[in-house]
């Protein structure tokens, strides 16, 4: 990278750390309990709205995880999720009725709280419908993860969103609160992947899977992007960019091998299709809040009407870590 575009990107990662200093005051503190976090904790940052059916189930598996503390926004829910929050001993609780849209879709507000609390801690940003797994999750705590990064002078790791849905109409099964959504949702897409670098940033960009084969098959190019780069040794001169897809400095997204190797990596379950999925869509469509004019959601509602079923012949009944290991779709790298 020539020097003209190194000094961009520092101007950008400056703006970004800026804006997310002026949209602290969209941010109201619910219950602040950020002085009991001890300075070796993992923590877990999370925008959420109208999220109080997948709470609990979210809480229990980042705890069981070995993470320490939770600091999560809550953007204008009204469905007792805030209240709930505030009860948790080891979760932070900021409110905000602002645009979501304005804040960079959460960004903002998730830079802002990692710049004042996160220096120096491993961070995990997560939504609370993605289950973060990495290698040897079933036998080691996250702990052993970050450990293991720190000895090996590792800053950034990264994880794709793999989309897990259930076999037949995704509105077929009831959800209920503090459920395993993996109960359901329990198949994915082994194949059916596109992936290539984004020079200007020097991350992959990846796509596929069935949100783009059932809902974006006449435009595949427009389908969501599943690179994620969600756990970070947080400094307060970082900034994501782009949800957890980009991170400044650049060097931070170069989470993969350029010589052949594989690095270690993990993945995001992704449990968005379960049956409280066509009311949120609808739901989101109403705040236009999200990007592209919320034309993603639009692709959902569209495609929901007929209550679709995503499983096909060549679906993947999800079994652990190491069977996605085998399918490529993460690595333990030289992690032993």
């Amino acid at each position: 990278m020539g020097a003209v575009q190194s000094y961009r990107l520092r101007l950008q990662r400056k703006r970004w750390r800026i804006r997310a200093f002026r949209k602290r005051r969209d941010l109201t503190p619910v219950v602040q309990r950020t002085g009991s976090i001890r300075g070796s904790d993992i923590l877990v940052f999370s925008t959420f709205r109208n999220e109080i059916i997948r709470l609990p189930y979210f809480l229990k598996y980042y705890r069981d995880m070995g993470v320490n503390h939770f600091l999560m926004v809550d953007n204008g829910s009204d469905d007792g999720g805030r209240e709930y929050l505030a009860e948790q001993p080891d979760v932070s609780l900021w409110g905000t009725n602002a645009s979501y849209k304005r804040a960079r879709f959460g960004v903002d507000w998730l830079n802002w709280l990692q710049l004042k609390y996160a220096h120096g801690h491993w961070a995990l940003v997560v939504d609370p419908d993605e289950l973060f797994v990495y290698p040897f999750c079933d036998t080691r705590p996250i702990r052993a993860l970050t450990d293991w990064l720190d000895a090996s002078s590792i800053k950034s790791f990264s994880a794709m969103l793999l989309d897990m849905y259930p076999k037949g109409g995704i509105a077929d099964v009831p959800y209920s609160r503090g459920q395993d959504p993996l109960e359901i949702a329990s198949w994915f897409d082994a194949g059916n992947y596109s992936i290539y670098r984004n020079h200007k940033y020097g991350n992959l960009w990846i796509q596929g899977g069935p949100r783009m084969r059932a809902f974006f098959a006449d435009d595949p190019a427009r389908a969501p992007a599943l690179n994620k780069i969600p756990l970070v040794k947080w400094d307060r001169q970082y900034a994501y960019v782009s949800s957890t897809h980009t991170l400044l400095p650049r060097g931070l997204n170069q989470v993969y091998d350029e010589w052949g190797g594989e690095k270690a990596s993990g993945i995001l379950l992704h449990t968005k299709f379960l049956s409280t999925f066509g009311d949120k869509a609808r739901e989101e469509i109403g705040r236009g809040q999200h990007y592209a004019a919320s034309r993603e959601y639009l692709a959902y509602a569209e495609g929901v009407t007929e209550n679709p079923d995503l499983w096909c012949k060549w679906s993947e009944k999800y079994i652990n870590w190491r069977q996605l290991e085998i399918l490529g779709l993460m690595s333990k790298g030289n992690w032993a």
